[in-house]
């Protein structure tokens, strides 16, 4: 099975390459990558990345909020306390999306690396939570080309999701924008998610959106 999907990716792959020059065609038939969903209901889209913190405050916002949230996570970072993210999706409005294995630029890496991290986090995510493997990529970096999308479709994955603003604190506190509908928030599971969560929310209510689960909306908006 594992190879048959190599094989897959690399031959879209392959066929990319040779008719992307100037061809109308390239890309067609891929998943597609989506900063911001077109739509005309007053919602935003929370999504959290990878997974290695694991704070019971932000957990408690999600929870007590209901938050509707994109959850994706990275396998290793849910293996040393899979009872966090299990109460967020059981409990909560979490769903768990894909993140890749090792966090690396798909971008750099053969087919058979792209398969490995892909399929491999999809399969590692499903044993976890419920058998059911994610349709949705967050590729890291948001580094992605024809290539990323051909082995993510043999993966099964439907979209490639990136995002429209990220309110993830590195270094310092980054500027809070002014939210538009179908916007997607990026925020990671790090020490300030907690704030940075609350930051979001804020921004998402003085621009009169609610947070909306993001695959039923991709669905209407004719995205997937």
């Amino acid at each position: 099975m594992g190879r048959s999907r190599v094989l897959l990716a690399a031959l879209a792959s392959l066929s990319l390459a040779l008719g992307a020059a100037g061809s109308a065609e390239a890309g067609v038939g891929l998943p597609p990558v989506v900063s911001h969903v077109p739509t005309r209901d007053k919602v935003v889209f929370i999504t959290i990345d990878d997974g290695w913190t694991h704070d019971p405050e932000a957990a408690r916002i999600l929870l007590e909020k209901r938050v509707p949230v994109s959850l994706f996570l990275l396998p290793g970072a849910v293996a040393y306390d899979t009872g966090y993210f299990t109460a967020l999706t059981d409990q909560g409005r979490a769903t768990v999306e894909n993140h890749t294995v090792n966090h690396p630029d798909l971008t750099t890496l053969d087919a058979a690396g792209k398969d490995a991290e892909v399929c491999g986090a999809g399969e590692r995510l499903a044993a976890v939570f419920g058998g059911k493997e994610p349709r949705l990529l967050r590729p890291p970096y948001g580094a992605v080309d024809d290539g990323v999308r051909a082995a993510a479709k043999a993966c099964g994955v439907k979209a490639l999701v990136t995002w429209t603003y990220d309110f993830t604190t590195w270094s310092q506190t980054p500027p809070t924008p002014q939210l538009k509908a179908g916007d997607i928030v990026l925020l990671h599971f790090t020490p300030t998610l907690a704030a940075d969560l609350r930051r979001a929310l804020d921004a998402a209510k003085a621009a009169g959106l609610k947070p909306a689960a993001l695959m039923p909306q991709l669905k209407a908006a004719g995205v997937l």
